[in-house]
């Protein structure tokens, strides 16, 4: 029989990190879950997001309340587990997904084989990881990517007055490609305005530039722009796929968001199908989340998985490089690749 233990935990960011909107956090919380055997334990994660509507303790409520009948389950196919946790939270996620990555860490262990290698991907040929911008002034901003100046790319944060300006100032100090996020602080008038300028700022992908529901926009502007546009908010699981696919040029999966490793799996398939492009990124998740997010690396384009380097996140070399903590470790250790013991 399985036991299940459930963690609350908080992670401070190294400086207040802000979005569009004036939205600031100084701190992460998230639940932590172990499912274990008494030999092997698995360890899932799942941020706290209010945008999203959602806090650790009512995660948590609601587990409590299944646990039971979730410890009897027997993990022999993951894929079977994470049906059976979408038919008890069908509306959580964000539930299923932290439950769901201890249980393919769990599985990993069983079969003592990384995920990457289950998956049967290749490691040779991965995305590079870059390291988010938090909006402040521009002097600030330019030192934050002073302080991360091992970073290959940078992600930053706009939408807010003068952003325009602000990137044109970041440029001045860098030559490495730009990814630019909006988090729907744009209007759609804004972003033809502004397209020209980018394209001369060195811009990687725009991502969701339009609020969620006023991206209609987005489809005519899609066919001419030199800069890919990439869907974050707008497409949180896989019924939304085919919806973005005539509006943006690739999605941004998030496993928080669309409800796990299992449900990435299938959301990569259809995604490609349709000739969108991939991007797999962070809701700011400490080594545990970061760590299961590695191994759908090889089957991505963009990678957005800075979420320890923000924290303090004192596991840190776990999944990264000791020099340069931009550069992932292959993974080698079983599971999630890491141990029974880990320490939160």
């Amino acid at each position: 029989m399985l036991k299940i233990d459930l963690f609350h935990i908080h992670s401070k960011f190294h400086i207040p990190f802000t979005i569009s909107g004036g939205r600031t956090k100084t701190h992460q919380e998230a639940l932590v879950v172990s499912i274990s055997n008494g030999i092997i334990k698995g360890w899932g994660e799942s941020p706290a997001i209010s945008y999203y509507q959602t806090n650790v303790p009512d995660m948590i409520a609601k587990i409590e309340k299944f646990k039971p009948v979730i410890e009897k389950f027997t993990i022999t196919d993951p894929f079977r587990f994470w049906h059976f946790l979408h038919h008890l939270f069908p509306q959580d996620p964000f539930i299923v997904n932290a439950l769901d990555m201890a249980g393919w860490d769990y599985y990993g262990k069983l079969k003592q084989e990384p995920l990457y290698l289950l998956f049967k991907t290749n490691w040779d040929t991965i995305p590079l990881n870059n390291y988010t911008i938090s909006i402040d002034t521009p002097l600030a901003m330019q030192e934050q990517m002073i302080s991360q100046h091992l970073a290959p790319l940078y992600k930053i944060k706009i939408g807010f007055e003068n952003d325009l300006n602000t990137l044109a100032q970041l440029r001045q100090f860098t030559t490495k490609l730009f990814k630019i996020d909006c988090n729907g602080g744009w209007t759609l008038d804004k972003l033809k305005q502004s397209l020209k300028t980018l394209e001369n700022l060195n811009i990687q992908l725009i991502e969701q530039p339009l609020p969620v529901n006023e991206d209609h926009g987005l489809a005519a502007l899609k066919v001419d722009s030199k800069i890919p546009f990439i869907a974050d908010e707008s497409c949180k699981n896989i019924g939304d796929i085919e919806h973005c696919a005539a509006k943006y040029h690739g999605i941004n999966i998030k496993l928080t968001k669309c409800g796990g490793i299992t449900a990435a799996l299938e959301i990569i398939k259809k995604a490609k199908s349709l000739n969108l492009s991939v991007m797999l990124g962070s809701m700011n998740e400490t080594i545990i989340g970061t760590a299961a997010c590695c191994h759908l690396l090889p089957q991505v384009d963009f990678a957005d998985l800075d979420g320890p380097l923000l924290l303090d996140d004192v596991n840190q070399p776990l999944i990264f490089d000791r020099q340069n903590p931009f550069l992932f470790k292959k993974p080698i250790f079983a599971g999630l690749g890491l141990p029974n013991d880990f320490k939160l």
